[in-house]
């Protein structure tokens, strides 16, 4: 039985769909089952997929016993034309390596940054129409009973490689709230390899270039200095992040969006 829960979505913090949706959820949950919201932008897959990673593959003694990860990202995008009855990206169910459950939408890269941890994955029997709300109305009851060791919602097993891309390579992963750029370069790339501390770099984010410093963490340079250094995500394999001493490297690349390429050399 699940005590705690992961639920990652696409609203804003305060906003009214939280509300309704964590109210949803406490209806059909034990009364001692812990929900914590995370937020991401809207439509945002890539920071789903990034999010879901970093909580799901946490360290034994940094996760809760029996947790279990609720991601709703659900953009609609995986076709072009009108959608009967609100039809949206079906639900999934993937048991980690590591014991850890995920319950997501399928929809873009939400679940490809644990790709490679997946024992194994499933379809569901939730409703896939009949309501804009699936979050609040379908999805629900689904997670109580995967809390609860109940799968009479999961249908057939599925292929991790056929239904599930690789992360993205070389793009923004997720900004957080201090305008840290949490990249999907990560340590053992061969871009990275032979980048002493102090080597100077050409850093370009989308169509903006800044000038940067390798660093081996966020607070060994000047402030104000841009540096790029291993970060506080990835666990064992740190992503690299871009981010300004006392300032926002979000601002110095005029704000990308998770997904953007990231170009590095030498300067």
């Amino acid at each position: 039985m699940s005590s705690f829960i992961h639920l990652v979505c696409d609203y804003a913090q305060g906003d009214l769909a939280w509300a309704e949706v964590v109210a949803a959820l406490s209806c059909k949950l034990h009364d001692d089952t812990r929900i914590h919201t995370t937020s991401v932008h809207p439509f945002d897959t890539v920071s789903t997929g990034f999010v879901v990673a970093q909580l799901a593959l946490a360290a034994r003694e940094l996760r809760p016993k029996n947790m279990l990860v609720f991601a709703n990202c659900a953009p609609r995008k995986d076709k072009k034309d009108a959608r009967p009855g609100n039809e949206g990206e079906g639900l999934l169910f993937a048991k980690l390596k590591n014991g850890v459950q995920v319950l997501a939408v399928n929809s873009g890269y939400s679940l490809a940054f644990v790709r490679d941890q997946v024992s194994e994955i499933w379809g569901t029997n939730v409703e896939e129409t009949g309501s804009q709300f699936r979050s609040r109305d379908f999805f629900p009851l689904a997670v109580s009973k995967a809390s609860r060791g109940d799968f009479s919602f999961i249908s057939n097993k599925l292929s991790v490689k056929d239904i599930v891309p690789e992360e993205p390579k070389d793009v923004v992963g997720y900004i957080d709230s201090f305008g840290n750029i949490k990249t999907t370069l990560r340590t053992g790339d061969a871009k990275l390899e032979g980048l002493a501390p102090g080597t100077r770099l050409k850093v370009t984010v989308g169509t903006h270039m800044s000038t940067a410093t390798v660093a081996t963490g966020s607070f060994n340079i000047m402030e104000g200095d841009l540096a790029l250094a291993p970060g506080s995500s990835g666990h064992e394999k740190r992503y690299w992040e871009l981010f300004k001493r006392g300032g926002s490297a979000s601002d110095e690349f005029a704000h990308p969006t998770a997904g953007t390429p990231i170009k590095i050399q030498e300067a």
